[in-house]
This record gives structure tokens, C-alpha cells and sequence, in this order.
């Protein structure tokens, strides 16, 4: 039996950011991953010759060095890097009142958007001008150099006193929601609908639930650095953090379910590992004992699967479950044919009526076709697709109805692909549909959830820490919150308050 510092528990971004970063400080590293592949809600998978991207696939800054892209900063202090391909617009929005290309360069964007409404476009700049400081002022401090516990008042106060004084203006904004900024600056019906979907697509919450940092993250990182797709999907951004995890001596293993945290004395111990059938005598328990273990899994997963509700008081248990979560998704991976097709693009959202709130399971769907830049994810002459919408999981069960449910529920995410590809269901040569069910089952989520639903100014995402010592917290129900530079910047956070500050700080200054 070998000997851990710590226990991963999923291979997530934020789990795979903590290990490959634990690993480079030169912790004794094991990641312990359920599923066959790698990746969590951004593996890869593939089906016929067809190569699908399970979550996420729109990118900034994945190797343009003016970046914050925390993937990219870990990337690069672990020497991995990524080949991607630069594309601009970076997508279309399809309205009802009309469609339009989404543009890096915001005058660019803005005369799109004055197509539709002259007066909404002014406004809009207005809107982005009260954002963009505050993305300004986040570029001094590198989020590789940032912790989760009070020693990083210290590294701010010695090294980043410049960038601290430049952030003091944008205070206000920090947790401020979207929505205040918008309701001071947008008085355009149309373009309020479009920030409260560009904020829907980031957190899963309109403006009033979004918190400002977010929004001038995105606006600053589409509009200055690269937006670009990684050749091999998601899983190539996987692949590269798996590398670095191995190369820097940690350890992955595969199909390695942990059934339970050990605690004792409101200490965690290791973990206890589900027996495998697959060995003689049907399998024996294994135990893998570390001082420190990080759970990738969601906050109800953690705290309902993981660990027995004795091992936390029973206030914070409740209190920590009672967190509220965004719905689940319906999921459409089509292989098609691509013949006649050359003027396809890659990233598109279909809102199908105006009359609807756009969080209407159905009402608005994400459409993404990489092979539009990655012709290796498909056959010769064929593209693949994954569209999504939200869709609650209460309701779902596998009984006879099961498959005409999912049928049925695809339907409104064929309609919306139909705007891009008008004849794709003559088209289609693979069909899988995925539903809450599929997403809870294969990634093993909490009602298959894109994570919580924590609105601005009425709660704060929980940081990495827990109330049972050595037993941490990443992922996208941590600090900052949901998405992939935001799951990564959470296993930044944990990984460097386990380590001393003159350890991350000699990290930060070789990438320097």
C-alpha cells in the first residue's frame, strides 16, 4: 500500500486542477475517478466513429498569454500545452425578431446588435463600460497566485498593492448582481433580454441572480484575448492536466469508486473504495489513507453519499443541502452528413419564443459544432452536434414511457438545430439522446444539476473549506461558482492554501 498526502475524489476540471497542481508542489498525489474516462461533466466520449464533447465547448485564452484563463495559467506551471484553432464570431444568436453574429470586437458586436435596436446598442456600450474596469483591474493578480484561507491577505498586501488600489473603484461591483448595472444603464427591453441570456449561459440565472465579476470576466477575456477550440474536444484539456498530474508523479485511477470518507475524531482519515466484482472472490473493500482528501463531487453529493450525517453538525449538513440548484439538462449528439454544408459555423443559441422566460425548460438551446474546427471528430464528410436545454429532473423514471418521453423532449432541440441545419433529421446517421437522468447517471451528479443556484447578494458560494479538518472541497459548488475557469480557479484555491506562500509565490514568479 502506498502512501497518499492526498485523495482526490473525481476527475473534474477542479479535481484535476488541485491534484496536477498538489503534484507539482510535490505532494504524494491519488485522483480516484468512477467513471472509465477522465474529465467529469468535460470528458469526451465516442460512438461510431463519432467523437462527442459531454459538457462544455466554448473557450477563451486556452494559449493567448494575455489570458486570466486559470486553465491556462495551470497549464503552463505544469509544461503542458494545447493545439487549438482561433474562430471569431464566436457564435450566432437566433431571436425570434432576428439572428445575429456574436463578435469579438465590441464595436463589431454592438453593430449587430443595432440591426435590431439602434437605441439598445448605445445603451450597451454604457453597460459594458461600467464592467470592463473591474476586468482591468483583475489582471495584476494572477489567480495561480491566489488561496482559500486568511494568508493570502499578506500576498496581496506585500506583492499586489498597485492592483489592490486599482480594484478599490470596483468594489461596489464585486458582489454586485449584473442586474443592478443593467437597471442603471439599459433601458432597451431587447438588449435587457440578451444580457439576461449571455448571464443565463454563464451561471444558469438571469442578470438579478449573476454576480458582476462574472460578466466583466467574460466581456473582458472574449474581447481581448483568444477564443479559440481545442484540437480533440474537451478531452484534450483533460488529457493535458492528466499529463501533468502523471508528470509531476501523481497518481489516476480509473473506474475507482469511493463509496465513503472516513472521519474519525472530525478528522479525514482516506477513503473506503467500492469492492470490484471484476477481482476474485467477488472483490474486497480497499482503503486508501491520506490526511487530506478534496471531493470534486457536488456539495449534496459530498455531504449525502460521501460521508454518514454524523461526521457534520447537523446545522451546517442541513444547512449546506438546503442549497438550491440549477435544473438539469435535456441533451441531443447527432453525427450527421456534411455534404453541402461548407458555410456551417460553430456555436450557436436559439431562443424559440420571446413571449417565454428564457430559463423555460426548452425555450432557449445551445447548439455547438466542433467539427467545424476539428474535422478528426467525425467520419470523412460528416460533422457532429450537441445541443442542450434545461430540463427538470422531478418527473424522470425508467418505465415504459421512458423512451418516448426522450423522444418527445428532443424535439425542441431538433427545431432549434433546424435553424442552422434545416434538413438535419435526413441528415442524422447517429442519434443519442441524453436526459437529467443520463446527466445524474454518468457523471454522477446530485439530480444531474449544472451546480448551484446561489443568486447574487442572496448567499456566496462555500469556499473550499469543510468543518472536518483535511477534508476540502472543489468544483463548481465551491468559490467562484460554475464554469470551467471558475472550477479551475476553485482547485487553484485549494491546492495553494495546502502549501506554504513561498511555495505559490516561486510557482508565480517562473511563470513570469
Amino acid at each position: 500500500m502506498k502512501n497518499f498526502d492526498v485523495i482526490v475524489i473525481g476527475s473534474g476540471i477542479g479535481g484535476l486542477t488541485a491534484a496536477a497542481l498538489l503534484s507539482r508542489y510535490g505532494k504524494r498525489v491519488i485522483v480516484c475517478e468512477s467513471h472509465t474516462v477522465a474529465g467529469g461533466a468535460a470528458h469526451n466520449f465516442r460512438r461510431q466513429g463519432f467523437e462527442f464533447d459531454s459538457g462544455p465547448s466554448f473557450y477563451c485564452g486556452l494559449s493567448d498569454t494575455r489570458s486570466l484563463n486559470p486553465v491556462k495559467q495551470v497549464l503552463d506551471i505544469l509544461g503542458e500545452s494545447l493545439q487549438t484553432v482561433p474562430y471569431d464570431p464566436l457564435g450566432h444568436y437566433h431571436f425570434p425578431e432576428g439572428s445575429f453574429a456574436v463578435y469579438r470586437n465590441y464595436q463589431r458586436y454592438r453593430q449587430e446588435v443595432a440591426q435590431i435596436t439602434p437605441q439598445g446598442a448605445r445603451e450597451l456600450a454604457e453597460f459594458e463600460k461600467r464592467l470592463l474596469p473591474l476586468y482591468d483591474a483583475m489582471k495584476g493578480i494572477p489567480t495561480l497566485a491566489l488561496r482559500g484561507d486568511f494568508q493570502l491577505i499578506p500576498i496581496l498586501l506585500g506583492r499586489y498593492l498597485p492592483s489592490l488600489w486599482k480594484m478599490l473603484p470596483n468594489l461596489p461591483l464585486v458582489q454586485s448582481s449584473v442586474g443592478k448595472v443593467m437597471d442603471s444603464t439599459l433601458k432597451d427591453s431587447w438588449v435587457r433580454r440578451l444580457i439576461d441570456l449571455e448571464c443565463f449561459l454563464l451561471s444558469g440565472l438571469k442578470a438579478s441572480g449573476t454576480i458582476a465579476p462574472e460578466v466583466a470576466f467574460m466581456l473582458g477575456e472574449r474581447s481581448n484575448t483568444t477564443i479559440e477550440y481545442p484540437l480533440g474536444g474537451s478531452g484534450a484539456i483533460i488529457n493535458a492536466l492528466v499529463n501533468g498530474l502523471k508528470k509531476w508523479g501523481g497518481e489516476l485511477r480509473l473506474g475507482t469508486h469511493v463509496e465513503q470518507i472516513i472521519v474519525e475524531n472530525n478528522q479525514a482519515t482516506g477513503v473506503r473504495l467500492s469492492p470490484q466484482p471484476s477481482l476474485k472472490n467477488g472483490g474486497e473493500e480497499e482503503v486508501i489513507k491520506a490526511p487530506v482528501v478534496i471531493s470534486n463531487a457536488t456539495i449534496w453529493d459530498t455531504y449525502t453519499k460521501l460521508l454518514l450525517p454524523q461526521d457534520l453538525p447537523a446545522s451546517y449538513r442541513q444547512a449546506a443541502l438546503n442549497t438550491p440548484a440549477v435544473e438539469s439538462f435535456m441533451h441531443l449528439h447527432l453525427g450527421f452528413r456534411g455534404e453541402g454544408l461548407e458555410n456551417l459555423t460553430g456555436h450557436h443559441v436559439v431562443v424559440h419564443d420571446s413571449g417565454q422566460d428564457i430559463t423555460v425548460p426548452g425555450n432557449t438551446c445551445m447548439i455547438s459544432i466542433p467539427t467545424v474546427w476539428d474535422s478528426s471528430l467525425a467520419p470523412k464528410n460528416h460533422h457532429v452536434v450537441h445541443a442542450y436545454t434545461l430540463e427538470p429532473f422531478a418527473g424522470w423514471e425508467k418505465n415504459q414511457g421512458y423512451e418516448h418521453k426522450k423522444k418527445q423532449k428532443a424535439q425542441t432541440l431538433y427545431r432549434a438545430i433546424e435553424k442552422v441545419v434545416p434538413d438535419i433529421r435526413e441528415r442524422v446517421v447517429l442519434e443519442l439522446i441524453g436526459t437529467p437522468l443520463t446527466h445524474a447517471g454518468y457523471l454522477r451528479r446530485y439530480q444531474g444539476t449544472y451546480g448551484p443556484a446561489i443568486a447574487a447578494g442572496k448567499g456566496m458560494f462555500p469556499n473550499q473549506n469543510t468543518p472536518i479538518k483535511g477534508l476540502y472541497r472543489v468544483g463548481d459548488s465551491t468559490m467562484p461558482g460554475i464554469g470551467v475557469p471558475a472550477v479551475a480557479a476553485s482547485g487553484i484555491l485549494c491546492a495553494n492554501s495546502l502549501v506554504k506562500p513561498s511555495q505559490v509565490m516561486e510557482l508565480v514568479e517562473s511563470l513570469n
